[in-house]
This record gives C-alpha cells, sequence and structure tokens, in this order.
C-alpha cells in the first residue's frame, strides 16, 4: 500500500558547512595541464535532500510505489526552495530511485537493477579493453552455478520460456534482433529457474553488456549455430534435473562465447557444433 513521508523521515536534516578538503596531487602541477580543480567547500542544498531520502529509502522507510510529498510541501519540510527539491527529484530520477508521472506526482521506484547495471556498465567502459575479459570472467563464475540451481529449483512457466527462446533463435535466421532478445530471454529465464532474486538482480544487471557482446558473435560465421547447440544441452540438462549436466553445458558455452567473441567476424569459420 502507497503512502506519503511523514514528517519523521526528515527530522534528521543537516545543513553543514564543512569544508571537504581537495588532495593536492590531484591538481596538475604543470602550467600546460588541462584538468583543473576546484575546491569544494559545502554540498548542495538539493544533495542533502538526495542524501535524506536515500537513507529513507535504505532503511525501509520508504518503498516501493511510495509517493513522494508534492513539490510545494517537501520544499517546506526541507526549509528550502522549490527549485532546490526539483533539481533533488531529477537527480534521484537519474538515480533510477523515483519515477515521475505527470497529473499523478513522483513515485519511488526498485532502483537496485538500473543503479548496479549503470555502476557495471561504466566499469565495463573505463576498464576497456579489459572490460570484456572482466565480464567474462564474472559470468564464469556465476553462470554455471546458476544452470546448476536452476537445474533443482526450476520451475514449468521458466522452463517453457527457454524452450520458447530456443525455438525462436532457431527461426531467427539472418535477424540478429530476434535472435538476441531470445538469446537474453535464455538466459535470464535459466536465472528466474534458481529461484534467488539476488542472482536474478546480478544477471539481469549485465544485460545491456551481454547485448554487445551476442552482437558481435552473430556476425561470426557459425556463431549463431554454435551457440543453438549449447543452448539445447543447457536446456536438455535442465529439463533432467541433473545439477552437474548442466552446470558442465553451461560451462562450454561460455568456453564457445568467448571463443567466438575473440574472433575476427569475417575470418572465423563454421565449428564443428551446430544446431541441427
Amino acid at each position: 500500500m502507497r503512502h506519503q513521508l511523514t514528517c519523521r523521515h526528515f527530522l534528521d536534516i543537516r545543513y553543514s558547512s564543512r569544508t571537504i578538503s581537495l588532495l593536492a596531487d590531484l591538481v596538475p602541477a604543470s602550467p600546460e595541464a588541462k584538468l583543473v580543480y576546484k575546491l569544494v567547500r559545502t554540498s548542495r542544498l538539493y544533495e542533502q535532500i538526495v542524501q535524506q531520502i536515500e537513507e529513507s529509502i535504505v532503511k525501509g522507510d520508504l518503498k516501493p510505489g511510495d509517493q513522494l510529498p508534492a513539490e510545494r510541501e517537501l520544499a517546506q519540510r526541507f526549509g528550502v526552495s522549490r527549485t532546490a527539491v526539483r533539481e533533488a527529484v531529477k537527480a534521484l530520477r537519474e538515480k533510477g530511485l523515483v519515477e515521475a508521472f505527470s497529473g499523478r506526482g513522483t513515485f519511488i521506484t526498485d532502483g537496485t537493477k538500473q543503479a548496479v547495471r549503470q555502476s557495471l556498465d561504466l566499469m565495463v567502459k573505463i576498464g576497456q579493453p579489459e572490460g570484456s575479459t572482466h565480464l567474462a570472467e564474472v559470468r564464469a563464475i556465476l553462470e554455471p552455478e546458476i544452470a546448476a540451481l536452476a537445474a533443482a529449483r526450476i520451475q514449468e512457466p521458466e522452463l517453457t520460456t527457454m524452450r520458447e527462446a530456443v525455438a525462436t533463435m532457431d527461426r531467427a535466421g539472418k535477424d540478429p534482433e530476434a535472435y538476441i532478445e531470445a538469446d537474453l530471454d535464455f538466459h535470464l529465464a535459466l536465472a528466474e529457474g534458481a529461484a534467488n532474486p539476488l542472482i536474478l538482480s546480478l544477471l539481469d544487471s549485465i544485460v545491456a553488456l551481454l547485448r554487445e557482446q551476442r552482437l558481435r558473435i552473430f556476425r561470426v560465421p557459425g556463431g549463431p549455430e554454435r551457440g543453438q547447440f549449447h543452448h539445447k544441452r543447457i536446456l536438455d540438462a535442465v529439463e533432467r534435473r541433473d545439477s552437474d549436466k548442466a552446470r558442465e553445458a553451461m560451462r562450454a558455452h561460455l568456453a564457445q562465447v568467448r571463443d567466438d567473441s575473440q574472433a575476427p567476424a569475417a575470418k572465423r569459420a563454421p565449428g564443428k557444433h551446430n544446431a541441427n
């Protein structure tokens, strides 16, 4: 049930004038240096509002679906201008913590997935070219055990989604979008089958990164067929409730993904495995 914030959520507001010192070694010594840093003397008012609302979310005082008070009311409670409140709401929206609906108000959302996804996406981009290697290592740690858990716990709805995804990939032909969407559905259904919401959240957070990797593999001759060979092995093991075989099949699939993602798209010949 949605409820509005009560005054107790904002009783702990503090306006600090404490200076945040800047490390001297961050400022370039050379006059030719392009980077210039300014001293940060106080945090902005809207940032303090964001911090307070984030703390309320973390503590569970605010939950997904709860509605924030109107802009004017928030400004009165915080003792700030409506402009500061507007900036705070904008920052919260960019973080994926709130969603604003015209004529209805602003509501708390489940920003966990988006926050994790944005952080991982930034880390991989900053870490290029090592980012792809890091992503492959994360998948190698997570997905074999996800497959093993799913083999023991999966329910019929998730199995149906996996079967439909495999069928869609078989029919995709030269359509990369159809194939990639079905491929992602397959792996997310497997994560759902593991019946652990943290696992699903972790895997869902890297979906955008996996999409780019899958597009590269789709363009490698024989890549989609090799992927389908392994998808069907994974599905078969999960349907037979064989955790060891599911784990083994996923490891083989990830090895194929690693090899194909490193291959020149125009030169890689189709492998011996195919979907038939």
